[in-house]
């Protein structure tokens, strides 16, 4: 065991708990909204930095800092290509949902964004269905990172995997349930400074080790020309997939739950205008770093068989001792910074979406807390245990969980935002639609018509909204009255 890159890694997460134990003060004194306001949402206090900071490092996971890298080595700078379109997220997020989702939600005091949905459509079917997605394909994506965190430690540490999942398991829950988003927020901006120099450090070293960029270039040529070109290396990226992709890791990123809660989360305007701005240039740095590691680390170090382990492989080959568990604490703080959001949003969702709107609304405040911890640590048990049996490639897991909450509700949040027609009959007819739409395609028509999944779905989840939201006779004089009332009164 190698102590050097190690003890980096082991102070980081010092400095981790001691944020969650930190930002838990605030938890002491709370009333019962309150500690769901401070719990789910930090009060709703964050800056223009810590936003941008939390939403880069929540969706910056372990598919972008470890499976990214891993499917760019096999593919080459094509995915490099593929995955700037991950660039203006944040922009888009919060120039779509941005200050009007914020309004509305602090509006109706929603802690969640099926909080925001029910409110909107006031519709229990629309609840339980938006939940019970959150909580099946959150899985998914939370099992991912989980199994990211364990092979990151298993390859440095050289310990087996299942003690490597323990450790990163064990990590995680204690400062989410000690500490709630406030710590989740501060420990990401954290987390976002350190993979923001992480990636730089390491890449500037590949380049190094590779002889420079035109070495690098000339050795991938050597080995398959299609490594460099837009193609992918068995040139079966098609123009019309690439273009797609976009929709899933761009466009209808608005409907990510883990996401929009940040949408809501900010303390005033300008704090969100400084999000957009840092948020944006942070966000295409990363990407851009990360994912040229990944190509260019094929020359130096050829015939990885788990694309997962390319990016804490190349750092010990490219590194000294000392600094690989300094670099290789971005890819942890990526994934710690996902898993924690992705924890508390699950638990969300059972305490504060199920049990308090349907099981027992005047539970206590004790109950609550006590509901809220217990439920993140028994979520975080069952996910370890789904995470025991790893697959190859963690990054379709975590996208194919992407893919199934956009589908669910990007119609739904967005046209309940900027479309007053809209009802609840829409509303669930979409997610409907959406869910089974994307399992059906994504299983039996994978890359229909060329395009990614999620793009189908999308548009048959987008005709249902808009056909039974018209067909459907719900929304009456007064509804509208009711929205134009609501919206003035904001």
């Amino acid at each position: 065991m190698n102590w050097s890159v190690i003890l980096p890694l082991i102070a980081f997460l010092i400095v981790i708990f001691f944020i969650g134990f930190w930002a838990s003060k605030s938890l002491k004194t709370t009333t019962e909204n309150s500690f769901l306001q401070e719990y789910f949402l930090g009060g709703r206090q964050l800056g223009g930095f810590i936003l941008a900071m939390t939403m880069i490092a929540t969706y910056g996971s372990a598919s972008s800092f470890i499976g990214g890298p891993g499917v760019a080595y096999t593919e080459g700078l094509a995915w490099v290509l593929l995955s700037m379109s991950q660039v203006a997220t944040g922009y888009f997020v919060l120039m779509i949902l941005g200050k009007k989702f914020a309004i509305m939600a602090r509006k109706y005091n929603a802690v969640t964004l099926i909080d925001f949905l029910k409110e909107r459509y006031q519709s229990k079917w629309v609840v339980l269905t938006a939940a019970l997605s959150i909580i099946i394909f959150l899985f998914s994506a939370m099992a991912a990172q989980w199994v990211g965190g364990a092979r990151l430690i298993e390859s440095l540490t050289g310990l087996n995997y299942t003690t490597a999942l323990f450790i990163f398991a064990v990590s995680v829950l204690v400062y989410v349930i000690i500490g709630g988003f406030r710590a989740v927020a501060l420990t990401d901006a954290v987390q976002g400074v350190v993979m923001l120099g992480g990636t730089l450090i390491l890449l500037i070293a590949t380049i190094i080790a590779g002889g420079g960029i035109s070495t690098i270039m000339g050795d991938l040529i050597a080995e398959n020309p299609n490594l460099v070109t837009p193609y992918g290396s068995a040139g079966d990226l098609s123009p019309t997939y690439v273009s797609s992709f976009w929709i899933l890791v761009g466009v209808a990123v608005v409907g990510l739950p883990q996401v929009t809660v940040r949408a809501m989360s900010y303390k005033n305007s300008r704090s969100m205008h400084r999000a957009l701005i840092i948020g944006t240039i942070v966000v295409g740095f990363i990407m851009l770093n990360m994912h040229l590691i990944g190509v260019f680390a094929r020359p130096i170090l050829p015939g990885i068989e788990v694309g997962d382990k390319v990016m804490p492989m190349i750092a010990q080959e490219v590194l000294p001792a000392w600094l690989v568990g300094v670099v290789l604490a971005a890819p942890m703080a990526a994934i710690m910074s996902t898993v924690d959001s992705l924890l508390l949003l699950v638990s969300s969702a059972v305490v504060k979406d199920v049990y308090l709107n349907y099981i027992k609304p005047d539970a206590s405040i004790d109950t609550v807390k006590k509901l809220s911890f217990s439920v993140t640590a028994i979520l975080g048990v069952l996910v370890f245990l789904m995470a025991l049996n790893p697959p190859d490639l963690l990054i379709w897991l975590n996208l194919f969980a992407f893919g199934g909450l956009e589908a669910t509700f990007i119609w739904p949040v967005v046209l309940g935002l900027y479309w007053k027609r809209g009802n609840k009959y829409g509303a669930l007819s979409s997610m409907l639609i959406g869910i089974a739409s994307y399992i059906i395609v994504d299983q039996y028509f994978p890359n229909l018509f060329g395009m990614h999944n999620v793009v189908v779905p999308i548009i048959l989840s987008f005709v249902a909204f808009i056909t039974v939201s018209l067909m459907t006779k719900s929304y009456t004089v007064n509804d509208y009255i009711a929205q134009e009332n609501l919206e003035r009164s904001v």
